[in-house]
């Protein structure tokens, strides 16, 4: 029955870690840039929009279609970069577990 109760004290350490790096995704910020960075989204690690940069010289009403896409290519782009993030943050902390194949985290 060692072994369950190993997996129980590695599940207790994870649910730690997790919490941890919860706390610690707010902190990150990634860029996103689209139109040769003339639009920037910045969001944290948990993909919430924190700011929004965009050239003067596609404030042209005539552009404004092309300016709302370009926030919406920058915002993805940085979504794409806060989730890639993340995922590195959850190896980090699922590397030394033996975890059965197939078992992902989080549960």
């Amino acid at each position: 029955m060692a072994g369950i109760g190993d997996m129980m004290k590695q599940a207790q350490e994870m649910q730690s870690k997790m919490a941890d790096m919860q706390e610690s995704l707010a902190e990150i910020e990634v860029e996103g840039v689209a139109a040769a960075g003339m639009v920037t989204v910045t969001l944290d690690g948990k993909g919430v929009m924190k700011g929004v940069s965009i050239d003067s010289s596609l404030y042209s009403s005539e552009e404004a279609d092309v300016v709302e896409d370009l926030i919406v290519a920058a915002h993805n782009d940085a979504k794409q970069k806060s989730e890639a993030r993340a995922q590195e943050e959850m190896q980090k902390i699922t590397s030394g577990l033996s975890l059965p194949p197939g078992m992902k985290m989080p549960f």
